[in-house]
């Protein structure tokens, strides 16, 4: 027998997040916690979002049938049983059903007395650093977040693009961090032509990759700048489940994959596996998250090139525990050090 429930819980962000679609203040996050009778609870928690065609109040209106299904079952370790039945009653709703996938997962890896990279037999000490994010603001702000986030011991910073002074805002977080390894990520927000030139631009300031130069919706633009990039390409909103990784192979460099885009951590697995199939480098990022879905995600980082997993340090508190992430990395031999078999608890359970 297993008991389910769920809770909506609002974050605050600790300083408003702007890309070049919007600004957020607040991360809405649905936590599930399915518990065994016997004392073991597992955790998961949906960060759901507008552009992939969920809110908050979509995932409570599926959760209900979602989680009747995995006390229908009864075995967290049913995983193929439970994912199939799930995605018989509600097919789409990729981050109720990671709220879901991720609670099982962590309940699973409790029963067994051991932290999911143990279970899967990964290596903790193969987790790539994880990239610190610098959201749109003025370029004078950015400079300031820039700063502050190196002080603060990050070495990695995913600087947001998409706007009429993008040349700035670079040269501006590079004098701020000269030591830091940059990303940047345009969000969709140019054309392909303007990628080019401003691609261009960012090669002299020692950028690794452009993630998401142009709309999903333009996939032969994507390749176009594949193409004639002199910096690498990751696709993120045109990387959304396992069919789309074929799709892109042959117009990106990198495939980043989101727990919440794919539906969980098998959906998620599967697409490292076919991302690698298909020669692709393979990134795993992350929405505003709190650790009850965040330290999930921490725990695929073996498997990964490139980790962008600041969800959790982008929130003014968080009131879940997880994998300790800092500037120094993922520390998941942190959890047989504190005891923790799973994902995230409380932090005042």
């Amino acid at each position: 027998m297993l008991d389910t429930e769920f809770e909506r819980v609002s974050l605050p962000i600790s300083d408003a997040f702007t890309i070049s679609r919007g600004t957020q203040e607040t991360a809405e996050n649905l936590v599930v916690r399915i518990s065994d009778g016997s004392g073991a609870t597992g955790v998961g928690a949906a960060a759901p979002s507008p552009h992939y065609g969920e809110s908050a109040a979509t995932v409570e209106a599926v959760l209900p049938a979602l989680l009747s299904v995995v006390e229908s079952v009864g075995d967290p370790h049913a995983r193929q049983r439970i994912e199939r039945d799930r995605k018989d009653v509600i097919a789409d709703n990729p981050a109720a059903h990671a709220a879901v996938d991720i609670a099982l997962s962590d309940l699973a890896a409790k029963r067994l007395g051991v932290p999911l990279y143990r279970k899967w037999g990964l290596d903790p000490d193969a987790t790539p650093m994880t990239s610190f994010t610098i959201g749109l603001d003025s370029t004078d702000r950015m400079r300031e977040k820039a700063a502050a986030a190196a002080d603060a011991g990050h070495e990695v910073l995913k600087v947001k693009l998409g706007t009429d002074r993008d040349s700035e805002i670079i040269a501006a977080v590079r004098d701020a961090a000269p030591d830091a390894r940059l990303r940047v990520d345009a969000n969709g927000a140019w054309t392909p032509n303007e990628a080019i030139r401003q691609i261009d631009a960012l090669a002299d300031h020692d950028v690794a990759f452009v993630e998401q130069p142009v709309p999903a919706a333009d996939p032969d633009g994507l390749r176009y700048v594949y193409e004639r990039s002199p910096l690498p390409v990751a696709a993120d909103e045109s990387c959304v489940t396992l069919p789309d990784v074929p799709a892109v192979a042959d117009r990106a460099d990198i495939a980043n994959i989101k727990l919440m885009k794919c539906g969980g951590l098998g959906p998620a697995r599967r697409m490292i596996h076919a991302a690698r199939a298909h020669g692709l480098e393979v990134m795993l990022g992350c929405m505003i998250e709190t650790n009850a879905a965040i330290a999930a995600a921490c725990h695929l980082a073996p498997l990964l090139d490139y980790a962008d997993l600041d969800g959790s340090l982008l929130l003014e508190s968080d009131p879940y525990a997880g994998v300790p992430v800092d500037g120094d990395g993922i520390h998941l031999s942190a959890l047989d050090d504190r005891g923790l078999a799973g994902t995230g608890a409380r932090r005042d359970e």
